[in-house]
């Protein structure tokens, strides 16, 4: 699937021929993905003047000078192409405008597409109950440590809660707690301040790697331009089961947590 750093790679690669463009053309080449497509979509994006592009979480949104905003999730294999030579059976929503089209491409159609008022955005179901991204200002040590207090389920787990941070996945995870040098094993509030202290910076300094990379080909993932992510090649511990910990020469385990697996160095992480 698709996190944060593709997304924000995705966003951002749409953005340099999206933003500010007026779109000419819409054509729903099938009734839905995960869910249907908007019956206004056609009507309300047609004509519209895209106004900005932006985030929230591992959605993408596109904002229009009509107050509605079009958000996208792009699921496990979902994928904007720019300027496709030719549109396949998987390119399930095509965009167009002046001068270039844009076709969301889900073979798996575990995506999705909405259209929200944008001054309703941050009371949309998905988005109400949401945690702080982990890019802004609002993640910090304290609240990690209100957030975590008393918890007894494993670190891990509540990283991937999006009411306690929004937008992190399996991959940053496990990378951000190796870096941090903690156990994805230890119980949330028995995480101490300073490893939270090195946590945060860790989560963030994780991701914006990864976005400088253009993200992490994983599967089915690839950037807007066609070009793939490059960022799994320096993964320390995902991934790595086996593998010589580049830190300290042990080797990397795996273990399975809340029903997905989890990578991390026994001897650095603590």
């Amino acid at each position: 699937m698709p996190e944060l750093p593709e997304v924000e790679t995705t966003v951002r690669g749409l953005a340099r021929f999206l933003d500010g463009e007026r779109i000419v053309r819409v054509a729903v080449n099938r009734l839905d993905l995960r869910r249907p497509f908007p019956p206004d979509l056609v009507q309300v994006l047609t004509g519209a003047k895209v106004v900005g592009l932006s985030r929230r979480a591992k959605y993408g949104l596109v904002h229009t000078d009509r107050e509605q905003t079009m958000i996208f999730h792009l699921g496990m294999s979902g994928r904007w192409r720019i300027d496709p030579e030719s549109l396949g059976k998987h390119d399930h929503l095509v965009i167009e405008t002046a001068g270039h089209a844009f076709a969301l491409n889900d073979a798996r159609r575990f995506g999705s597409v909405d259209l929200v008022a944008t001054n309703s955005l941050p009371s949309w179901p998905q988005f109400a109950a949401m945690g702080p991204e982990p890019l802004g200002s609002g993640l910090t040590p304290q609240h990690l440590k209100s957030a975590l207090t008393g918890r007894k389920q494993a670190i891990k787990l509540l990283l991937l809660d999006q009411r306690i941070v929004a937008g992190l996945g399996n991959i940053y995870v496990c990378e951000a707690l190796f870096r941090a040098g903690i156990s994805p094993r230890k119980a949330g509030g028995r995480v101490t301040r300073p490893a939270l202290e090195r946590l945060v910076p860790a989560i963030r300094d994780v991701l914006n790697e990864s976005i400088t990379d253009g993200g992490s080909t994983l599967r089915d993932y690839a950037r807007p331009d066609g070009e793939l992510g490059y960022f799994a090649t320096r993964f320390d511990v995902y991934g790595r089961e086996g593998q010589v910990c580049r830190r300290c020469g042990q080797a990397i385990k795996r273990s399975v947590q809340g029903g997905r697996s989890t990578w991390y160095c026994p001897a650095c992480q603590k």
